[in-house]
């Protein structure tokens, strides 16, 4: 049963599943929660928490006299309800509660703790300057979903209980405590201040929160609601450039959703190491400090603005509505994910929309490609934190535009209302929404559901066009890719209903025509007065899936110039990039030149790089200076395909000039890098590129460090060069910015395939010290770079990594890593002269290819 919804018997694709997976289910419920509060006091400098933790419980049967709470390396020095000490036992996991009165319906139980914790290992973080940082901030900060609220308080910890909650915390004074709901009283007491909170509407352990550090308060509000934002006092003018568009989101998702913000403020709270993007705690979100723009990262960064509708979209969806089950995780990640397309369509309009969410689709694609295909709704998992991946988040994005456009604009909104409304303040599963979405429209989406949500992956087209001009009849064939001759009944076929669209230049026009795509292969006959100029399947691209055209030259260079849709458009622009020769050239040149939508220009320019012919260089020299920045980065990246003297010279030129956006700086070194270590005879002097990485080094220091990330991956591209593998190394150092020590310690991963062993040994004993520190964001880059290295000594640091870590995400990356080592090095020892090699042959071929198309295009031109 479990091998057929994880599409195990399908080779193309690995399993979600990993040893040890197994059905995950809430417990049982002796009671509903009806309150938590916790009076803490903080020791920051010894990483101590110390307090009481008094639960109510309401018991929903009479005689229970046990109780089972969650409390990980928490020391539990009393329990006690009505003032009565009760017996217990905690083995480091759970704590045990042997009640001396059973329970009884209708008689409250308020159990109160005395506990304390010292260096926790997760769940509250303690920030604080050190020998190596010492300009870090003082904070502590929290961190609950998915299980992490039990390591520091003793709690039932899983979505389905709700209940309100109250913090009162001791904190020194000259620091700033805020949490959950509203602040009740904030007192000095002696050297301290205490802070008290409180959250009125119900909400789920994961979503309580605490963050303590001296910020700067940029005060906001939303029809009388307090909205504040909070940084690092040199970060303020960034937090409000960051986050100042909070009160205009509150209002459009109010109106979206039908149901006005539930909550009495909206604070967001920027820290340092944060281990996430940002976390929606319930009127009280964390962010990363990494978010805040200074004003040139803010010239194309549209990241930060997504996190900040993302977070606050799961106000409704995950605080308000929250789910019973983390198998349910979809429902709100996808919305969350869903409202920063929506946001970019309100903000940007229709073809930004679009692009975005084509982005988000490519996303999932790519994980469901090479990583591994699963249903979105499964109960199977080792740790719930493994989830949370590109098939809720991405894909779930995809699956609720998809209801949207099978239900209207009108209908879908009215039916996310009723969902929101019928289920505020409760916890739901996938079902509500499809029993949402039938009582508001009569409609029934169990059918997409099943085919998208309930079984892992989506439909692979592959569609051809052909004319019958004796017949005047346009034939289109439709072939699912996906499904293999050895699929069983056809197990992974879709069926769908899919508008293709016949389009007409002069006048400007597009016949719609809707079919029932339900087999392996169809071909589909329009009968139409006159030939189309081109075809556009999936009109509107509504659809989740890959789509390969196979038109002729003529109807994809109309796609590509005509058709109303940027993601079709893009369709097209890869479809003549395949075709290669100088007339997809030509084609594509236009696009880039006439194309008002910026997200079309850089794909044309993406498509360009794979053409792989010199006159290609040409075209792309020209919009080095495009007006756009993403279009220039596009246009950088490029350039660092198409090994030669000139676009190193072009490069080369433009780093040392700078650019208004840090991420076309960071892209040309990059590019420099991935030039000069595979340009053949020509290559520049190594010296020469060293020096720039060099002074790029030193003299870029500045925003997440992007532009000295640039150089780093640049660097890594020297693969057999000990001089660069140093300055490397030199980076991975601690002191060195985090952001960039980061960028470091992956690169070494990518330097190593080409260096000496003695080197790799270097490289090696570095990540074996490095996969001993704690911190998440380590952890992750090591076992990044332990997966790209050649040498079966990585899988044993990477074994070690995931059997120390008490990450599981980082559990899993380094397991996954390791079945990557071990492909790696199937052939160790030929992969590096066939890599080099396959370079060699790559270059030739481009310029004989490169000299036939001009000799063509010379022979047509005397004809």
């Amino acid at each position: 049963m479990l091998h057929s919804h994880f599409d195990t018997e399908n080779p193309r694709h690995k399993s979600f599943l990993l040893p040890g997976a197994k059905p995950q289910y809430n417990p049982d419920r002796p009671g509903q929660v009806k309150h938590i509060f916790l009076d803490l006091s903080l020791d920051i400098p010894n990483q101590v928490v110390r307090g009481t933790c008094k639960i109510t419980l309401a018991p929903i049967c009479d005689g229970v006299d046990r109780l089972r709470l969650d409390a990980v390396n928490l020391n539990i020095e009393s329990v006690a309800v009505a003032e009565t000490a009760q017996k217990f036992d905690h083995d480091g996991e759970h704590l045990d509660i042997e009640l001396s009165s059973p329970t009884q319906v209708n008689r409250r139980v308020e159990i109160i703790i005395g506990y304390s914790v010292e260096k926790p290992q997760r769940g509250i973080y303690f920030i604080q300057p050190s020998e190596h940082y010492p300009n870090k901030p003082t904070q502590v900060w929290t961190q609950g979903e998915d299980e992490d609220s039990r390591f520091w308080f003793p709690c039932f910890d899983y979505p389905g209980q709700l209940s309100t909650s109250e913090i009162r915390v001791k904190v020194p004074k000259g620091l700033m405590a805020i949490s959950n709901g509203e602040l009740v009283s904030a007192e000095e007491d002696g050297e301290n201040k205490v802070y008290h909170w409180l959250q009125k509407q119900v909400h789920p352990t994961y979503l309580m929160t605490l963050a303590v550090g001296d910020f700067a308060e940029i005060k906001d509000e939303w029809h009388g609601k307090a909205v504040t934002y909070y940084a690092e006092k040199p970060r303020s003018a960034d937090a409000k450039r960051t986050m100042e568009k909070t009160p205009q989101m509150m209002e459009f998702l109010s109106e979206k959703y039908g149901y006005v913000y539930a909550f009495p403020k909206y604070a967001q709270v920027c820290v340092d190491d944060f281990i996430f993007g940002g976390m929606e705690n319930t009127s009280t979100t964390l962010l990363t400090d990494r978010c805040l723009l200074d004003e040139k990262a803010a010239v194309d960064n549209r990241n930060s603005e997504s996190l900040v509708v993302h977070e606050l979209a799961h106000q409704w969806f995950g605080d308000l509505v929250v789910i019973k089950h983390w198998s349910h995780a979809w429902v709100k990640e996808g919305m969350a994910s869903y409202s920063e397309v929506m946001w970019t369509e309100h903000e940007y309009g229709s073809q930004e929309a679009d692009y975005y969410r084509w982005g988000q689709a490519n996303r999932y694609i790519a994980e469901d490609r090479s990583r591994y295909r699963r249903p979105m709704v499964t109960h199977v998992y080792r740790e719930a934190i493994e989830l949370y991946d590109r098939h809720i988040y991405e894909k779930g994005s995809c699956v609720y535009h998809m209801l949207r456009s099978q239900l209207g604009d009108d209908a879908f909104w009215l039916a996310i209302a009723t969902f929101v409304n019928n289920n505020a303040h409760q916890t739901v599963e996938t079902i509500d929404l499809l029993r949402a979405i039938e009582e508001t429209t009569g409609r029934n989406l169990t059918f997409l559901f099943d085919q998208y949500v309930y079984r892992g992956g989506h439909p692979d087209f592959k569609v051809a066009y052909s004319w019958d001009g004796d017949a005047n009849l346009a034939k289109v064939t439709v072939t699912q890719t996906q499904v293999a001759t050895e699929d069983k009944n056809n197990e992974n076929l879709f069926d769908l209903k899919i508008p293709i669209g016949l389009g007409y230049v002069e006048p400007h026009d597009l016949k719609v025509f809707t079919v029932r795509v339900n087999e392996k292969e169809q071909s589909f006959y329009f009968p139409v007065d006159k030939k189309p100029d081109f075809i556009s399947f999936d009109v509107g691209n509504h659809y989740l899936k890959t789509v390969t055209l196979e038109y002729p030259i003529p109807e994809l260079k109309a796609q590509l110039l005509h058709d109303a849709n940027p993601v079709s458009r893009i369709y097209a622009a890869v479809a003549l990039a395949k075709k290669s020769g100088l007339e997809a050239v030509k084609a594509l040149s236009e696009s880039l030149k006439n194309d008002a939508f910026w997200g079309v220009r850089v794909e044309v320019v993406k498509q360009l790089a794979e053409v792989q012919l010199d006159q290609v260089f040409d075209v792309l020299i020209e919009y080095l200076s495009d007006q756009n920045p993403y279009v220039r980065r596009a246009v950088v990246q490029a350039l660092g395909k198409i090994k030669t003297e000139k676009s190193y010279q072009a490069l080369k030129k433009l780093s040392q000039a700078g650019d208004e956006s840090y991420y076309v700086e960071s892209a040309a070194a990059a590019s420099i890098g991935s030039i000069a270590a595979t340009m053949g005879e020509e290559k520049p002097d190594e010296a020469e590129v060293l020096q720039l990485f060099e002074h790029i080094l030193q003299s870029k220091a500045g925003w997440n460090e992007v532009v000295r990330n640039g150089a780093i991956t640049g660097l890594a591209e020297l693969k057999t060069s000990e001089a660069a593998l140093n300055l490397v190394l030199d980076y991975t150092k601690l002191g060195v910015p985090q952001p960039l020590r980061l960028g470091a310690i992956r690169a070494l991963g990518k330097i190593s395939v080409g260096q000496s062993n003695s080197n790799l040994e270097r490289i090696l004993e570095r990540l074996t010290k490095l996969a001993q520190e704690t911190f998440f964001l380590t952890q992750v880059a090591v076992a990044s770079s332990l997966g790209q290295m050649e040498t079966k000594k990585a899988i044993g640091i990477l074994r070690t990594l995931a059997v120390q870590t008490p990450d599981g995400r980082v559990r899993r990356y380094a397991e996954e890593e390791i079945d990557k080592v071990a492909q790696n090095t199937k052939s160790e020892g030929a992969v590096n002269d066939l890599r080099s090699e396959l370079e060699q042959l790559k270059q030739q071929n481009q310029e004989l290819r490169s000299r036939l198309e001009n000799l063509e295009a010379k022979s047509k031109t005397s004809e």
